[in-house]
This record gives structure tokens, C-alpha cells and sequence, in this order.
């Protein structure tokens, strides 16, 4: 049986005359450049993260960059984050002319351990930038703790945990900022790029508001040098769409990590030579449902044989890329990021994964490992 990683096309099915209906809304007003419908986006996905503010920008590679920008982070400082994650992190930083500094991850959520940040703060550090990885936040109280006592920034990468919690607080409400993507693989994915920025302060919100759209406010005068970070109505609209049926999407994604665990356990797999993602938080929206196993390309490999969708993220870690050579990091820094790096597989988690998809994974996993 052929099961894909991602299936985007059964969504689409489903929600189709909703789509339809919002994108012809937009060519009906003529308004692609923000506008009502992109105020309207904003203000529910705000009220969705618990936030005060949003405000939609370009991606949410833009969004972290935005963030940067607006405090005045750049050449001469360093900000914090984690080595295992997408490259937008670290590059924006980089972007911004400031310096990453990375810290190791907790091995059970694959998230910045908040144990080994305050080692990496020196006078130059201006921010961490904890990431929400795989639709799991890291552990923020202690985090927050931290950047309080050393009166430091937090920019909290969200961009795969939409709708995340830790302790009833939803991501991107707790930092400084929250950075979202709505890149389509995400849970709720646009027609193309999009991101957000959340926020509870309403200065930082409208700094924001200017940067997006080239530092203009009142229109043609320029008090900051922003850029073109806007999120276009079309996208807006889209994302809108969808957002009221993120819960139920949510709701699938976790009974679908549940069956894996549950045929896991069957097949006598869990634990060793298996381990499956640890939910340690009040609520795990799994982005991507990701294991760790020896032999992984060999597994990744006959998975792929067998028609089996599935991806490494990520085979190399941040302080081992070749642009980041200059910062003089080297292979054992890191030692948890890069045993993940080396270990770890995402299997599909869709919504509309069915239980005999899910069955054809496990066999597919269990015939590679000889169970």
C-alpha cells in the first residue's frame, strides 16, 4: 500500500466549497494587499493563541526576522537557540547581523533544554529563541525565568505548534513574541507562504504593523526601515478558512499518534528498538509524528521501497552547516542534536490517515526491524 507523508489533497476535498467561496470573496473586493479580510485573520488567529495582537506577515521566516528588526538586534549581538530545528531560525538571526548561539536539546522532546541556556549568556546576548518542534512547546516556565532574571528577550518559534499548550497557555502567548507559519505541510497551511506574529504588547504590535509593510506610518512617511513582510489577502483568506476546523484536524492528528503507539506496543516495537514521541506537555498537536531508531536510513530506505512516506528533519544540525562553519562549532558540541540528526524519522500523521494506512506503516517498520 502506498501511503504518503502528507496528504493535502484529502483536506482540500473536504473543505473545498469553503476555500472556494473565501478566495472569490477576495477577487470580488479587489483587495490583495492587506485590507479587511487580512484584519479579520488577524484577529482571530489572535484570539485562537490567546494573544492580545496579531499581525500577518509573509512567512514565518519573515516573521522571526520581523521580530529581530523591531528590537534592534543586529551586529554585536548573539542571540540563543537550538541546533536542531529548520534553518530559518538560525538564519534569520544571521540575516539580522547578529550571531547564533546554540544550546543542546532535551533528548525526550527534542526541544531547547532550558538547563543549558544560561551556560551559553554572555554581555552580548540579547534573545532566545526556544522552538515549539515537531507541535510540541519547549518547557517555557524556566525559560521565561531565565530571560527575566538576565532581562533577555523571548521569541518564541511556533511555526510548527499552532494550537500547542503548556499548562493551559497556548504557544505564542508566553515570550515576547510568537513567530507562526502557515507554509502549506503546516496544520493549518495556506495556498502558498504566510506567517503571523503574535504579541501581548501593543507597542511592539505596532512597531510590527510598520516593519511589515517598509516602515511606513502614515503612508509615504518613514519613521523605521522596514521591509515587505505583508501577508497578501488571498492567503489571509484562506488560512481563515480553515482555522474553525484546526481543533477537529488536531483532535485526528492525536488519535492517529495514539494508534501508532498502540500498534507499537502490539508488535512488541515500543521502547526498543522504537521510541516514539514524548508527550510531556498538556497538548501535542504533532506537526509530525517523529521516532528514533537505530539502522534509520536502512529503515528509511525500505520504507521507501515499500511506498511508505517518510522525511528526516533534520539530517544535519545548525552548528554542522557549512554557512555556520565561521562561528567554530564542531561535530560532539552538540552531542543530543546530533544523535537526533541521526536517529530520527517522521511517519505520517495527517488528519485523514486511516487506520489500515496506519497498519501498513507499523508492518512496513516491523518487517525492516525482523518483528
Amino acid at each position: 500500500m502506498n501511503v504518503p507523508l502528507l496528504d493535502l489533497k484529502a483536506q482540500y476535498q473536504a473543505i473545498q466549497s469553503d476555500i472556494a467561496a473565501a478566495v472569490a470573496a477576495v477577487f470580488e473586493s479587489q483587495q490583495f494587499i492587506l485590507g479587511p479580510q487580512v484584519a479579520a485573520c488577524e484577529e482571530a488567529l489572535a484570539r485562537y493563541c490567546q494573544c492580545a495582537h496579531g499581525i500577518g506577515v509573509s512567512s514565518g521566516t519573515d516573521a522571526i526576522l520581523a521580530c529581530l528588526m523591531a528590537e534592534n538586534i543586529g551586529p554585536g549581538d548573539e542571540v540563543i537557540t537550538t541546533p536542531y530545528t529548520f534553518f530559518a531560525t538560525a538564519g534569520c538571526i544571521a540575516r539580522a547581523g547578529a550571531t547564533p548561539v546554540f544550546a543542546d536539546i532535551d533528548p525526550a522532546t527534542y526541544n531547547l533544554d532550558p538547563a543549558r541556556i544560561e551556560e551559553r549568556i554572555t554581555r552580548r546576548t540579547r534573545a532566545i529563541i526556544p522552538v515549539h518542534l515537531y507541535g510540541q512547546m519547549a518547557d517555557m516556565d524556566p525559560i521565561m525565568d531565565l530571560a527575566r532574571r538576565r532581562r533577555l528577550l523571548v521569541i518564541e518559534d511556533a511555526c510548527q505548534a499552532i494550537g500547542a499548550e503548556d499548562g493551559g497557555r497556548r504557544a505564542g502567548s508566553i515570550g515576547d513574541y510568537g513567530c507562526f507559519s502557515f507554509f502549506p505541510s503546516k496544520n493549518l497551511g495556506g495556498a502558498g507562504d504566510g506567517g503571523l506574529v503574535t504579541t501581548q504588547d501593543e507597542r511592539r504590535a505596532a512597531r510590527l504593523r510598520a516593519l511589515r509593510n517598509h516602515g511606513m506610518e502614515p503612508k509615504y512617511h518613514h519613521a523605521l526601515i522596514g521591509g515587505n513582510f505583508r501577508l497578501d489577502a488571498l492567503q489571509a483568506a484562506v488560512v481563515r478558512a480553515k482555522l474553525p476546523h484546526l481543533d477537529e484536524w488536531t483532535a485526528a492528528r492525536q488519535r492517529n499518534a495514539a494508534r501508532y503507539d498502540r500498534l507499537f506496543a502490539a508488535r512488541g516495537l515500543a521502547g526498543a528498538p522504537i521510541a516514539t514521541p514524548t508527550a510531556v506537555k498538556s497538548r501535542h498537536v504533532f506537526n509530525q509524528y517523529v521516532i528514533r531508531l537505530p539502522r534509520r536510513d536502512e529503515v528509511l530506505a525500505h520504507l521507501k521501497r515499500q511506498g511508505i512516506g517518510c522525511e528526516i528533519y533534520y539530517p544535519v544540525p545548525l552548528h554542522l552547516q557549512p554557512c555556520f562553519a565561521h562561528l567554530g562549532y564542531r561535530r560532539g558540541d552538540f552531542p543530543i542534536s546530533e544523535r537526533a540528526a541521526a536517529e530520527t524519522l517522521a511517519l505520517p500523521i495527517y488528519p485523514e490517515l486511516t487506520d489500515e494506512q496506519a497498519q501498513a506503516v507499523v508492518a512496513a517498520l516491523a518487517e525492516c526491524l525482523g518483528r
